[in-house]
Parts: structure tokens; sequence; C-alpha cells
């Protein structure tokens, strides 16, 4: 997909949803032929059009972010240390700014101030997803973006990402500013968001700043601190409570002829594996997230027993062998180790290319044949039926899609006649997507590492108050995101439905105290030593950052972190691979010679250092490091370690 400037920021000021008078001025005609625009009806498109996680995040670029900070498991491969495709992040904010400067236009010609509610809530939107399109892409136009039907303008300049950070820093200044005025226009229910409650909007507007200064603090430590220093004690506040989150359902019906909107990406979208490394992490912390960031495996006791009675004990994958307690006649009696929900969590190890080390020794036959090529391993066969069995943990696909179908594992079997029964148990109902954007997880957290730098309090907290406000609404926010989208096994044990089959099964919902007993455990707990809490405190920022790809990886990306040879998430070093080979942004392409952004662009991407383009950027030095994607680094990432490598 090639970015095509001089098409994207011309063309997408026009407004298909709004016929709008020339420069709203009042006209001497019929008025039933006159629709004026409406500011609060395009707060609502910015808001359906707000999507920094959507489809082609998690169709393409989620493999990138996931592998090169080794937040899945699996095979890795030439991807690994490349990229042949990217999705829709870049000009995200394009979605949102074109409504900010239509509603800017309306006001500055109305005078309609008391609008203003609308045209802050519409910037804020356009920051984040200007942050969100700048952690991969650097420089872009943005100050004369959107601006042809109002100033003509079809080549607009580029601002670079410090510039951009700075005005950024203003504008939600600005906007606080206003949302903080007296008698704003508030029609709630075309704010699916916050319902017009401009105050939590203030919040968010504030709590933005701290992800900006995240992201700056390699360059300007002293900048960022201000920054943040500046945001808490700033009136409006900060998003430290879970009753402030930015985490909200679009719609809940449809209403349109795009139910997207509704339901998230009707497509299909990639489900990585959980790793070992973190998920060894995640259990050894018996952290609640868990159940909710990865499905179940398919190996309930029914199933599990199953294999029993098909003298295939020893086919179960080793994760599940190791916690089944059998009676004295072989049959499953009991889970052990931390018992359900807990032991139908297992993952894949972090290899580089299976096949390669299997062939030359260095990997067992068993460990290949286990994770890598099973085969007929997990079914279960009977004449031309047949019953395959998921033996490990995948992300979740109805934390982002609403439309997705689950079938229940359940074993086949015969009665007396020796007819086959196949069980078949589903869940089909569509469930309307609730979506995690910026919460008091993120922010806590946030706080806790700026403490942790600093070396004192910040707010009136010291960073382990923060660290454990963070992760206490981090694990609320996910329980409540699992709730509320209807996830699998989220269900009441009074009222089980299809899960009643295996009668071990138990729900994945937050039980009492669970919180506690996490933070009490040896992977989470704060010991005073701040290079070792530096270390939980980034990885309870990638925690929590698990259903926004883009967060997880800036956050590896600016600390180092998880770090070679750590006792908590180990970044694996392969044989023959740089950590200098391995990317820091993705790839961008050369505009062709006829488009009229071609000289523009190219001078921003020379001004950034980039000189090599397309699919190609890597050039031959996948092994050899100081690869062109992990050199030529983007200016936020300037001052960075290196992958697995942080600079305490």
């Amino acid at each position: 997909m090639k970015k095509i400037f001089s098409m994207l920021f011309a063309g997408m000021s026009a407004l298909s949803f709004v016929s709008c008078a020339d420069d709203l001025v009042d006209t001497n005609i019929n008025p039933a032929n006159v629709t004026e625009t409406m500011p609060e009806g395009m707060l609502t498109a910015a808001i359906n059009e707000f999507q920094p996680n959507d489809y082609l995040i998690w169709y393409y670029n989620v493999k990138y972010f996931n592998t090169w900070c080794q937040m899945s498991g699996g095979s890795y491969s030439s991807d690994y240390t490349g990229q042949t495709e990217v999705g829709g992040q870049g000009s995200q904010y394009i979605a949102t700014l074109k409504y900010r400067n239509k509603i800017q236009e309306y006001i500055n010609n109305t005078g309609k101030v008391e609008d203003n509610g609308y045209l802050a809530a519409t910037g804020i939107l356009t920051v984040y997803l200007g942050i969100f399109d700048t952690d991969m892409y650097g420089s872009v136009p943005y100050t004369e973006a959107c601006h042809y039907d109002d100033k003509g303008i079809l080549t607009p300049k580029y601002e670079t990402v410090e510039d951009l950070y700075d005005l950024w820093i203003q504008e939600l200044n600005n906007y606080i500013s206003m949302l903080q005025s007296d008698n704003l226009n508030a029609n709630k229910p075309q704010d699916a968001a916050y319902g017009c409650d401009w105050t939590k909007w203030a919040k968010l507007a504030n709590s933005i700043k701290l992800k900006i200064a995240a992201r700056l603090y390699n360059n300007d430590a002293t900048k960022a601190l201000q920054i943040v220093e500046e945001a808490v004690s700033n009136s409006a506040g900060l998003i430290t409570s879970t009753d402030d989150d930015f985490l909200f359902c679009k719609a809940t019906a449809k209403a349109t002829g795009n139910d997207d909107y509704v339901y998230g990406t009707g497509n299909g979208i990639l489900s990585p594996s959980a790793s070992n490394s973190v998920m060894k992490f995640m259990l050894g912390a018996k952290d609640p997230r868990v159940r909710f960031i990865y499905t179940k495996n398919s190996f309930n006791s029914s199933v599990v027993q199953s294999f029993i009675d098909n003298g295939r004990y020893d086919d179960l994958p080793t994760d599940v062998k190791a916690n089944v307690i059998r009676d004295e006649n072989g049959n499953f009696k009991a889970w052990g180790g931390m018992g359900e929900p807990w032991v139908r969590y297992t993952a894949i190890p972090i290899v580089y290319d299976a096949k390669a080390s299997h062939a030359s020794g260095t990997m067992s036959d068993e460990m290949y044949e286990e994770y890598f090529n099973p085969g007929l391993r997990y079914q279960i066969k009977d004449g031309d039926n047949v019953k395959s069995y998921s033996p490990f943990s995948y992300y979740s696909t109805e934390m982002r899609k609403g439309r997705d179908d689950f079938q229940l594992p359940t074993a086949m079997t015969k009665d007396a006649k020796g007819n086959v029964d196949m069980h078949i148990l589903q869940d089909t109902k569509d469930n309307p997507l609730y979506s995690m954007y910026m919460t008091a997880g993120e922010v806590n957290l946030y706080l806790a590492e700026f403490a942790c730098l600093k070396g004192s309090a910040i707010g009136g907290k010291d960073y382990k108050a923060w660290y454990e406000a963070g992760i206490r609404a981090s694990v609320e926010e996910y329980d409540n995101l699992a709730s509320s989208n209807k996830i699998p096994y989220y269900f009441d044990p009074a009222n089980p439905g299809i899960y009643s089959y295996d009668k071990l099964e138990k729900t994945i919902a937050l039980q009492n105290g669970e919180i506690d007993a996490m933070l009490a455990t040896d992977n989470v707990k704060l010991t005073g030593n701040k290079s070792a809490d530096i270390e939980k405190i980034y990885l309870q920022l990638m925690m929590h950052f698990s259903e926004q790809p883009d967060d997880q990886y800036v956050t590896a990306r600016r600390s180092g972190y998880p770090k070679v040879g750590s006792t908590l998430i180990p970044f694996e070093k392969f044989p023959n691979i740089a950590l200098s080979a391995i990317p820091r942004r993705f790839v961008v392409s050369e505009p062709t010679d006829d488009d009229i952004m071609h000289d523009i662009t190219m001078a921003a991407y020379k001004a950034q250092g980039f000189q090599t383009f397309g699919t190609n950027s890597q050039g031959n030095q996948f092994n050899s490091g100081n690869a062109p994607l992990n050199v030529e680094r983007l200016w936020q990432d300037k001052n960075a370690p290196q992958w697995g490598s942080p600079n305490n």
C-alpha cells in the first residue's frame, strides 16, 4: 500500500455526509434546501473514523510489532528483520483532522464559540492519532493538511516530529482551556465516547501529554519531566480513575450500511500466539489479564479424557500433561498446578527458523514435532469424522472483533450402536465491540515510570504507589473489556450455558483478591532497587498495551525491554541475528515522479536521514547488523537503547 499524499491530503476533506452552504453564510433561498454544518455531527463522524487499532493494524502490522519486540511466540522468519507489507498507520490522523478543520471553519464563520467543545474533542482525537502515525513514519503534513477547500492547499508542508510534539502540547492546552469554558453546547447522544462530558475530554487531553513525554524522554529528559509536572498540576486532572477511561463502544445497533462501527471489522485478522516467556511471566505473576488477552487452549478435562480413551495420552501437549492428575486406572482425575482456568493457558517458544534449527540438530525432534510440525498429533479421527484441537493460547479475537463465532472444544463420542456424536456447541451471537484507547492503567504506569526515573515523588505519590494503582486499574479495565465484549469463557457460573459441557470448566472473570495476590508475587512486587523496579514498570506497561500493539512496540523500542538475559521476560538473542538488524520503524515508499508531493516528500525523508525505500529497505544486512531500518531512526528514537539493551 503506497502513501499517495497528493490524493490523500487534497481529497480527504470532502465530506460526503454533509451538504455545506458556501462559507456557511445566509442566502436568500428556500431554507429547506440549505443544510448547515453540524459540529456535533462531525464529532460523531470523527469518533466513528477514529481507528488507531483498525483491521489493517491487526492484519498486517501486528506481526511486525509482536515479533520485533518478542511479545508473541513461534518460528520467526526473515520477517523478523524485514518488512513486506504495511497497514493503515501513517495517515490515520487525516480521518479526524478533516472534521476538526471543518468545525474550526464553521466557528470562525459563525462566531459560535459555544461549539468549541466539539472542536476540542475532535482535535484531541487528531493529536492522539498523530502521535500514533508518527510513531512509525516520523514527519507528516499537519498544519497545512486538509486545507484544499478553504485555502486551496494541494501540497501541504511536512512538520518534523520534534516540532509536532511542541505543537500538540500547545494544542492540547488550548483544547483544555476551551473545554473549561462555561455554556458549551452538549448534544450527548452524538458523543459515544464521553456523552459530551467536557471535563472527561479535558482529562483525556491532559493525559495525552504523558504519551508525548514518554516518547520525548530519551531526547530531552528535562523537557519531558516538565511536561509531566505541568500535566499533574493542571486543573483539568488526569485519567487516574477507571471512571474516566477512554474505553467505549461506538454503537450498539446498526444505523447505517456500515456495521463495522457496531461490531468492528468483518474481515479476518491475525491472532498471534502467546510466547512461552511472556506466558511464564504472567502465570508466575498470577496475572488475571492472561485470561482476557489470550484464549484457553482446547484441552479441557473432557478432551484430555478423550485422548486417554483413544490411547493418545502421550500426544497431549507437554504443558497440559504437566498439570493432569490421573487416577489408578490412568483416567483424568483432577487438574494439578494452578488449576482451572490457569492450566488452560499454554504457549509457544520463540525460535528463529524452527525448520532449519531442527535440521541442524540444535532443536530436538520432540520439540519440533510438538510445537512446529505436529501433523495429526492434535486430532482425534473416527473414519471420516475428525476433531481438531488447538494446543496453545492465542490473542483473543473477540477483544477486537464483535462478530467472531466460537466453537467450544468437545470430545467425539459414540453411543451403544456405534453412532458418532461430534457434540457441536457454538456461540455465534454478534456483540457490539468495546475498545480501549487510553485509560487509568496507562496513565498511572506512566507516572510510575517518570517518578522512578526522576528519583522523587510526582503529584505527591512515589513510583510504587503509581505502579500499584496502574496495575489495579489495568486488570480491572481488561476484566471490564472482556465482560463487555462477551469473550469466550466469560460466563456466569450460575448460568454457564454451553460451558456446562465440561464439569471442571471455570469462568475467566476476575475473582476477589486476585489483584492483591498478583501484587504480592516476586514477578510484580517492587523492591526499592530502582534498576530492577524500572524493568517491572516497563513490563507492566507492555502487558497493559497487549490490545494496543503500536504502544507496546514503542514502549519496547524506547526502553530497551525486554532485556537480554532477564529473569523475568528475556529478549531472545538469536544466533547470527544481530540486535542492530531488527527494525525500529516501518518502510517508506518512494513517491512516483508524477506525484505532486514528490519533492516535498523526498525532502522530508532526506531531512530524517532516510536513504532506503520500499520493501527491500533492509538490503542484505539481515544477519550482519546495522540494517537501514535500525540505523535510519526516527527523531524520537535517535537516543533510545538498542533492542534488549536498556540504559538504566
